[in-house]
């Protein structure tokens, strides 16, 4: 049972973003359409940071004596 590369592209989101891959092939749309996935992960990146460091404020303010 081996991995095949074949598979593992084939297995990739449709909407997936690989850092650094090459963007001159894509039309303006799908350009659009590709910042606009990245500004919605960065808004979840943003809340979920925010959660944790509300949570890590509370712990703080547990265990401060």
């Amino acid at each position: 049972m081996f991995h095949d590369d074949a598979d593992a592209a084939s297995a990739k989101p449709k909407d997936a973003i690989i850092p650094g891959e090459d963007l001159s092939a894509l039309s303006l749309e799908d350009l659009a359409e590709r910042r606009a996935l990245l500004e919605a992960e960065l808004r979840r990146i943003d809340a979920m940071t925010e959660k944790k460091q509300a949570g890590r404020s509370a712990a703080d303010a547990v265990f401060k004596f």
